[in-house]
């Protein structure tokens, strides 16, 4: 990588079970990870704005990564020139859309930064829901796309109404049946996806608890009580005064418990972590019995605020031969050459302190 975030160079050859880098805050250990995100999703987990990802008085960054997959080699670059746009190459070859290299390279990252499912809107776990469909279902992802694309295009002629005092029920009829199209199928997709993976979920929980709480995680959408096309005919009226569209697969939201209450108010910091990691977890095993391809899995920091009985719970989880390629950071050498000898796996430690801001 070259002049992503704060590295200015660096080249790692990395062990095919586990790496892990070590160093103070602020060297660099969850940079690295984000490069490696970036090669299976051509953007960043942790910052959306792409040209934020240029090291500071650069103006360009190239991330690269080498795969071995099936005994064959596949070369990956992202790079970024302030000014121009992203370019994605696989083996030499640009991609046009790069929704068609997601779910090539499947992973699954467990960060500090997940805290916002629980603490932020619903947009945050939507996102989660359809991260984890799109690495497996190219169909969904086109989907959400159109739909995406269909809302914006009915919300703008919403304004264009409101700003001329003006109302077309044929122009709008358009939109309102592309719109039920690509939802419903949005929806359907949605609950095949969490009756699959919500029973993953709470044996995943069970594990990294050891049984001693008990949690749920509900989907929630108007559609369950109403059919779209009611909903839209019922929210006409507030659409119009609103100037965009109220209703629709665009609210779903997911609802997080421990016991009978929201994990939110309710659940420790401990807890908390321990919910987003089974979360993750699951999401790990989905995507590789889907796909048939083990997920590279990215633990950032996993360590920090749990006690020692659900790290040793985690590390006998991550242990287990269904896991792959595993990359993990941590501030502590010590506690992660610990850690990672009781696997019995082949490690590398890659001591970044000599990485500077």
């Amino acid at each position: 990588m070259v002049n992503f975030k704060n590295i200015e160079s660096q080249t790692f050859s990395f062990e095919k079970k586990i790496n892990c880098f070590v160093g103070n805050n602020g060297v660099g250990k969850t940079n690295v990870l984000d490069a490696i995100y970036y090669l299976s999703f051509a953007k960043s987990y942790f910052n959306p704005v792409a040209v934020q990802n240029i090291k500071h008085q650069q103006d360009f960054f190239v991330v690269e990564g080498e795969y071995l997959v099936n005994n064959r080699s596949e070369k990956i670059i992202c790079s970024l020139k302030k000014g121009q746009k992203k370019v994605l190459k696989r083996n030499g070859k640009i991609y046009e859309r790069f929704s068609d290299h997601i779910g090539q390279f499947p992973l699954v990252i467990i960060s500090p930064a997940d805290r916002d499912l629980i603490i932020e809107g619903s947009e945050t776990r939507r996102k989660f829901i359809d991260g984890v469909i799109s690495q497996q279902d190219k169909q969904y992802l086109k989907t959400l796309i159109s739909y995406n694309k269909v809302l914006g295009q009915r919300n703008a002629l919403l304004k264009f109404f409101a700003a001329n005092r003006t109302f077309d029920e044929l122009n709008l009829s358009v939109y309102n049946e592309q719109l039920m199209l690509y939802g419903r199928e949005i929806h359907e997709k949605r609950k095949v996806f969490l009756k699959e993976f919500v029973p993953i979920f709470n044996e995943k929980y069970q594990i990294i608890s050891n049984d001693k709480e008990h949690v749920s995680l509900h989907y929630k959408s108007q559609l369950e009580d109403l059919s779209f096309e009611e909903l839209l005919k019922r929210n006409l009226e507030k659409d119009k005064i609103l100037q965009y569209t109220s209703v629709g697969v665009h609210k779903d939201d997911l609802s997080f418990e421990i016991g009978t209450y929201p994990v939110k108010k309710f659940g420790s910091q401990g807890q908390q972590k321990s919910y987003l990691i089974a979360l993750k977890l699951a999401q790990f095993e989905f995507i590789k019995r889907q796909s048939n391809i083990t997920p590279i899995l990215l633990l950032d920091d996993i360590f920090d605020k749990l006690d020692e009985h659900r790290v040793a719970q985690i590390i006998e989880l991550v242990n287990k031969d269904e896991f792959g390629q595993i990359f993990i950071t941590d501030t502590h050498f010590e506690r992660t050459e610990t850690v990672v000898k009781q696997s019995n796996k082949p490690y590398e430690i890659f001591n970044l302190s000599n990485l500077e801001d």
